[in-house]
């Protein structure tokens, strides 16, 4: 008897202690728990982790990254490979060519970081075979004609051609000193005359930044949009066509989900992103590349925060139309149309950053969500724009996110659980009542 009343009060005891435990703390009821129930935030932090392991464990991600890292190391190696000093211009001399001319050539040859090689030829026409032979690359005639092997255009950069007009305008700059009548003191004067100071209204973008960092990041921002946006696409895609959403919409709301996926997708892109910037600059200062010479924090830190902006932009839209999809079929006819906006934006703006002369149109386009995330980094690089005006670009793109998230997942809470066929925007307007 003493033995079953203390298993009854132990038996009380624990029962009370249960019911107490359930008042203070409901979500530990042994029925299974809604997930959705908790807060929000944890619930998308729970997705997003999710995500991030599926990504990261996947080959496509591993794979993608070292191809694009290994895109980044040809575009620096590369150049510095087949870059070098160019060769010693080789000059053939016919007749005599005083010290004052030797020296201007000398002088102007070495202003362009070339070095030259007087030769000295018999005659005309020993000159003329040395130069179809390529023994020479050019010769001074009697110290009043330049000979070439071939016409040099007006867009020629090589070292040859830059040598003939280098050398053609010192010969010439000597000869007016000698018409003139100037003494050697006043043509040294006036030689070496300083230039007149120059004030601008704003300083100009380093060659280097612009054509380097502007073209890169432009590449890097359309790849990480493209691919991570076609992820957020099919990943949607085919957890509607196989009815994995069905399971996880009985632990968490359509918003948490989507949330969860998109900030998921969207950390593995940044993460990605950085990494490649981070190899990129390592790797330019390592070999001594120019491609990124002159590359400032603020350029390399725009791209990044237009990255994440473009993405917040378009990850919402390409969720919408994944959760309207049926099968892998009708992925393409998603993906075009919305894919437009970022094929123009990058096109335009490469065009941009190569020329360096943004017009109106191109001004207009920074500040339209979907083609800031080009644009934008563009006029930055070519400093011209304000702190004022990034910001409020940046402003603005934050604003239409917001509209276009909210009416995303609406179309994603609406259509997400419709199969059977692809799901039209007339399927999701409210319908009329008696219709």
């Amino acid at each position: 008897m003493t033995a079953f009343l203390i298993l009854a009060v132990a038996a009380v005891l624990l029962g009370v202690r249960l019911w107490l435990r359930r008042r203070r703390h409901p979500s530990d009821n042994p029925a299974p728990p809604r997930l959705g129930s908790g807060s929000f935030s944890g619930i998308v932090g729970l997705v997003a982790g999710r995500e991030v392991r599926e990504r990261i464990r996947g080959r496509v991600l591993r794979v993608g990254t070292l191809l694009i890292l290994a895109v980044v190391a040809a575009a620096i190696v590369i150049p510095v490979l087949h870059s070098g000093k160019p060769a010693p211009q080789r000059i053939g001399v016919v007749g005599t060519l005083p010290a004052p001319l030797r020296a201007a050539v000398t002088s102007g040859a070495s202003s362009i970081g070339v070095t030259v090689r007087l030769v000295s030829e018999a005659d005309l026409k020993s000159a003329e075979s040395a130069l179809r032979a390529r023994d020479l690359d050019l010769a001074v005639i009697d110290d009043r004609e330049l000979l070439v092997p071939e016409a040099v255009s007006s867009t020629d950069t090589s070292a040859s051609a830059q040598t003939v007009r280098v050398v053609a305008k010192a010969l010439g700059v000597v000869e007016a000193d000698e018409a003139a009548d100037l003494s050697p003191a006043q043509a040294a004067a006036l030689a070496g005359a300083e230039p007149l100071p120059v004030r601008s209204l704003r300083s100009a973008p380093t060659p280097g930044a612009t054509q380097g960092t502007s073209i890169l990041g432009l590449i890097l921002i359309f790849v990480m949009l493209t691919q991570y946006n076609a992820w957020i696409l099919i990943g949607v895609m085919e957890e509607k066509s196989s009815r994995v959403v069905e399971v996880l919409l009985a632990a968490v709301r359509p918003v948490q989900l989507l949330a969860g996926k998109v900030l998921g997708i969207g950390l593995v892109a940044f993460a990605q992103a950085s990494l490649i910037v981070v190899f990129a600059l390592v790797l330019a200062k390592t070999v001594g590349s120019d491609l990124l010479h002159g590359t400032a924090p603020v350029v390399l830190a725009c791209t990044l925060v237009w990255l994440v902006l473009g993405y917040a932009f378009y990850c919402w839209v390409y969720a919408a139309a994944g959760a309207m999809a049926e099968r892998q079929d009708q992925i393409q006819s998603l993906a075009f149309p919305l894919s437009l906006p970022i094929i123009a934006g990058y096109i335009i703006s490469l065009m941009v950053a190569g020329s360096g002369n943004p017009s109106t149109f191109f001004e207009l386009l920074a500040y339209l969500p979907p083609t800031a995330p080009f644009a934008m980094p563009v006029l930055v690089g070519l400093g011209r724009v304000t702190w004022w005006e990034f910001t409020a670009s940046a402003a603005l793109s934050i604003l239409c996110t917001i509209g276009v998230a909210r009416v995303a997942a609406s179309i994603y809470r609406r259509a997400i659980l419709r199969t059977g066929r692809r799901v039209q925007i007339r399927d999701l307007l409210p319908r009329r009542a008696g219709s």
